[in-house]
């Protein structure tokens, strides 16, 4: 059994780690509410144009709209993995890893072994664990999450289409963990590009026939950049969202262990004290014992 001063010292250390997730979960908390507010109030948006390209892109036969719905033999893939610059959010980054890494081993193997696949990472530590795992990122774009702004993500997005329409790349991917709740994220492998039009859904029971200026053709055109763009966005504050539920999440869970391991170690200490307390009184009383004889 530990020496009493061992037990005080290491309940000094608990309490104080636990004095830091604590504050950790709290700021957290506080970040989750404007991050969850910025993709909740994108979300109707982004739903919107949705409708309006599965209502406005049927039978659209353009030269310039097939040129980013036609798929293309894959010779050049690139993957965009977005993750976090911090870490103490629990399996938030390597859960995106996993998948980007199942990915290439199973549907991509041929392709990484010719190496026709390309990392674009987002987020340090995606890059980090990428690196360990013997893949390396061709792009890092790290800065963005320090303060998510849409006209840099709108210039990566147009970089991105630029490449594409250029022919570097022949299908772009995005890896991300969708927000669900504090306590809940989902991983989401998203094709970019080339683009697919929505489903045909029944947004209403009554269609419209409008009347488009200039053209159904035009209007597509510009609408798939523009819901490229906002896929992007999403994508970003989703993951922004999420990481910080995942981080509130693992402060939790680590204030509540400490508070735990606390309490065992202050069982610890007092079952350590009594047997100290006990030994002195046989001491005392085996010498008083000694004296008389």
């Amino acid at each position: 059994m530990a020496n009493l001063k061992e037990i005080r010292t290491r309940i000094t250390s608990v309490k104080s780690t636990r004095q830091i997730t604590s504050a950790m979960k709290m700021v957290s908390a506080a970040k989750l509410r404007k991050a969850q507010d910025a993709i909740i109030q994108l979300r109707p948006y982004a739903s919107k144009l949705e409708m309006l390209l599965d209502d406005v892109a049927k039978n659209v036969d353009s030269h310039e709209v097939n040129l980013y719905l036609n798929k293309r033999e894959v010779n050049k893939a690139l993957f965009i993995v977005i993750t976090s610059n911090k870490g103490l959010c629990g399996a938030f980054n390597s859960n995106v890893v996993k998948n980007v890494i199942a990915d290439i081993q199973e549907e991509y193997a041929e392709l990484a072994k010719k190496g026709g696949i390309e990392i674009f990472c987002v987020g340090k530590k995606g890059a980090e664990l990428l690196k360990s795992k013997g893949y390396k990122s061709t792009y890092d774009y790290h800065d963005l999450l320090e303060d998510i702004q849409y006209s840099e993500i709108k210039n990566i997005a147009l970089d991105l289409n630029n490449k594409y329409l250029n022919g570097k790349f022949d299908l772009i991917k995005i890896y991300y963990n969708q927000f669900k709740n504090a306590a809940n994220q989902e991983v989401i492998a998203d094709q970019y590009l080339p683009f697919e039009l929505p489903e045909q859904k029944a947004y209403a029971e009554v269609h419209f026939d409008y009347i488009l200026e200039p053209s159904k053709e035009s209007i597509v055109g510009w609408l798939i950049p523009k819901s490229l763009k906002i896929k992007l966005y999403k994508a970003v504050l989703d993951s922004n969202a999420s990481e910080q539920g995942a981080r509130m999440t693992a402060m939790h869970k680590a204030t509540d262990n400490a508070s735990e391991l606390i309490k065992e170690l202050q069982l610890e200490y007092n079952k350590a004290r009594q047997a100290a307390i006990t030994n002195e009184i046989l001491e005392i009383v085996g010498g008083a014992e000694a004296l008389k004889t």
